[in-house]
């Protein structure tokens, strides 16, 4: 995999292919790559970012129909895991992914928030309507 984002030229199903073939992490090699990257190293970097993207994908769908394409939601979730991986701190105890998954939604948010609609909304006011939408359905 040349990178973490899917590029104009490739299909969504061929990264979900690529994604799909890395291998999972154990807790242990999770803290020791944390340790690594507190120390620049880019490719533990790499090996953790890789070995998560499966769940950014997982979270970039309960967020499709809200004015961004499924690829640019990843994209963005991908940004976000990682902004996690540099500030990861393996010493609280937590899984990675545990921690992760906060800086995935709020970049996806952000993003919804910026790029999907002609006005922009402050990212309270999206969180609020997303909501008020998901009630509403409840209700109907």
């Amino acid at each position: 995999m040349s990178d973490f984002f899917i590029s104009k030229n490739q299909s969504l199903e061929n990264y979900l292919r690529e994604i799909g073939e890395v291998r999972l992490l154990t807790p242990e090699e999770e803290i020791e790559l944390a340790k690594r990257i507190k120390q620049n190293d880019q490719r533990a970097l790499k090996k953790l970012v890789s070995a998560n993207l499966r769940f950014v994908v997982s979270v970039a769908k309960s967020y499709q129909n809200y004015g961004l394409s499924l690829e640019d939601l990843i994209n963005e979730g991908n940004l976000g895991l990682m902004k996690a991986a540099y500030r990861f701190d393996e010493t609280r105890g937590f899984k990675f992914i545990s921690y992760a998954v906060w800086w995935i939604k709020q970049s996806i948010l952000q993003a919804i928030a910026e790029q999907s609609r002609l006005v922009r909304l402050p990212l309270n006011r999206v969180g609020t309507l997303t909501k008020i939408g998901k009630v509403y359905s409840m209700l109907e």
